[in-house]
């Protein structure tokens, strides 16, 4: 992946919001989570893909 597909990626991510609050969300790149402090949940990114579904999050301390 360039550089410039990386940068995208990292921008797409920043413009997502938390589906429940539509607050900002925490990006892990090490565990390939979005994290919403807000509700104490992370999305996992499967493929690429952010799964912003409460179904697939999974509860954070």
């Amino acid at each position: 992946m360039t550089g410039q597909a990386i940068e995208a990626d990292r921008k797409m991510l920043e413009a997502l919001v938390c589906p429940r609050t539509q607050g900002t969300l925490r990006y892990d790149a090490q565990a390939q989570e979005l994290i919403s402090e807000g509700t104490k949940l992370a999305y996992p990114i499967r493929n690429g893909i952010p799964i912003m579904l409460d179904s697939e999050a999974r509860v954070i301390d």
